[in-house]
């Protein structure tokens, strides 16, 4: 009778070790254990209608490497890193969405565009290059300035989510 006692503990032990490390954010790291972001250039001015904002290289670039520390167990190496981003901000445009009665915008849209490259040197095959977009929209009343740092904030978290999920997400 005492080996029936302890069937349901070797049961519940198994289990456990059969389910390994859960990472709440999908990220499937394999075995990289150190990540690179090289720095993200503006050359958003060479492409035609769009503006240069000064710093914005440099503030993509941290958010960049933020998400990718917050989101995994790896730590960020300023070479040779086991998994490497790289790229460039190739578009800021700001363009009227709407009108009013009177043909005049009545919203405007901030997009940025981001060329990336990315590099697994864990893994064969899982490297790419591929452009990421996204937008903020917001009233043509206000200036661009004053909703900056919101739209910003907004269009980088929506964008490194984006890399993030086609680097390390194992859907």
């Amino acid at each position: 009778m005492k080996k029936r006692r302890h069937i349901p503990f070797f049961l519940l032990l198994l289990s456990l070790a059969g389910c390994g490390v859960y990472n709440f954010t999908g990220g499937d790291v394999g075995t990289a254990e150190t990540f690179t972001v090289n720095y993200f250039q503006n050359y958003a001015s060479q492409s035609p209608g769009s503006t240069f904002d000064p710093g914005l290289d440099r503030e993509y670039t941290l958010s960049l490497q933020d998400l990718i520390l917050n989101q995994t167990s790896l730590d960020l190496v300023s070479a040779n890193g086991d998994l490497l981003y790289e790229g460039e901000i190739v578009e800021y445009r700001v363009s009227p969405m709407s009108a009013t009665a009177q043909q005049r915008a009545a919203q405007n849209r901030l997009s940025i565009s981001i060329n990336v490259r990315f590099f697994n040197r864990t893994k064969e095959g899982a490297e790419f290059e591929k452009r990421f977009s996204f937008f903020f929209d917001y009233p043509a009343t206000s200036q661009l300035a004053s909703v900056r740092d919101e739209a910003h904030q907004v269009i980088f978290e929506r964008i490194n989510q984006d890399i993030f999920n086609e680097s390390l997400a194992d859907w």
